[in-house]
């Protein structure tokens, strides 16, 4: 089984390779703009601790919207149910930063995966506290999930997203506007962009994202972070709404829950299997890694891995 899944994770990683340098970088966030676009790198972790890996699985980068998987979790362990009463369950069908939406539904974002949602989550993450202390339970959370304490906000790309993030701003705005938001707007898109500039490799991403595949349980440290409902919940939003309105087209081709950030990353969940997380800076039309996507196909197809099996 080991070595049917290694060489299934070389063979993505090769089959991947010559989209390298394709699609667009994030240049609309200056230090997004400067990354090497020929990176390509892919780690999946098992519930052993086992970790396959293939090329740049151990250089750091931007997690981006990947972040809003995790805070999502925080927010659902913190305040629980009622975490729906500020946001939806619904694909949104369209852009991760689209006001259209927010209008005509009174302020209350599709789902927590797109922009908005993710800043009306991380709105009821903050729960009275301050922007310092909630960014720091995020990065903690994700030291102690990737099992690594290397992990850490990258300032130069928060203070790049927060020079560049006036449609973000316009977001949580709008939201303020209908009465979704319980902070003032500022703390919030603090905190936001903050847990979106966490820099993370893809060996402690796929680390980290092994509580989802396991229901809440993290197999190494033995915690239940989240009930096992919640994880399965988790799961589904990120298979119906992880990629934008590229999220049909990720489920049909590669058949397991997974969250793309523009820095270029992929997080995704096999359930009761691993954990992968792939990273390739140049991205599709609607955000989404064009080599990792690619990568990801081929490594499901090959180990067999699929939801729908």
């Amino acid at each position: 089984m080991t070595q049917s899944i290694e060489q299934s994770v070389r063979e993505a990683y090769q089959a991947a390779l010559p989209l390298c340098g394709r699609g667009k970088v994030a240049d609309y966030i200056p230090a997004l703009a400067r990354i090497d676009p020929n990176k390509l790198g892919f780690a999946l972790a098992l519930p052993d601790g086992t970790v396959h890996s293939a090329g740049d699985a151990d250089e750091a980068f931007s997690i981006q919207s990947v972040s809003k998987v995790f805070t999502l979790a925080l927010a659902l362990r913190r305040v629980g149910s009622d975490l729906w009463s500020s946001v939806g369950r619904e694909p949104s069908g369209s852009a991760f930063n689209s006001v259209v939406q927010l209008e005509s539904e009174h302020g209350i974002p599709r789902n927590p995966l797109i922009n908005a949602g993710a800043i009306a989550t991380t709105d009821r993450l903050i729960d009275g506290r301050s922007c310092d202390a909630v960014a720091d339970e995020i990065v903690d959370f994700m030291r102690a999930r990737a099992g690594d304490d290397s992990v850490a906000i990258d300032f130069d790309v928060a203070s790049s997203e927060s020079e560049t993030g006036a449609r973000n701003r316009s977001l949580a705005h709008f939201m303020d506007a209908f009465g979704n938001l319980r902070h003032p707007v500022e703390t919030v898109v603090g905190v936001y962009f903050r847990q979106c500039a966490i820099a993370m490799s893809c060996r402690q991403l796929a680390r980290a994202g092994l509580f989802l595949a396991m229901e809440g349980h993290d197999p190494l440290t033995g915690e239940q972070l989240i009930e096992p409902h919640r994880a399965r919940r988790i799961n589904a939003i990120m298979m119906l709404c992880g990629h934008y309105d590229n999220s049909g087209e990720f489920a049909f081709r590669v058949g397991l829950p997974g969250k793309s950030g523009v820095g270029g990353g992929i997080l995704c969940i096999a359930p009761g299997q691993g954990s992968i997380a792939v990273w390739s800076p140049g991205l599709n039309e609607a955000g989404t890694s064009l080599a990792g996507a690619a990568a990801l196909e081929h490594f499901a197809y090959a180990a067999g891995w699929s939801v729908f099996d």
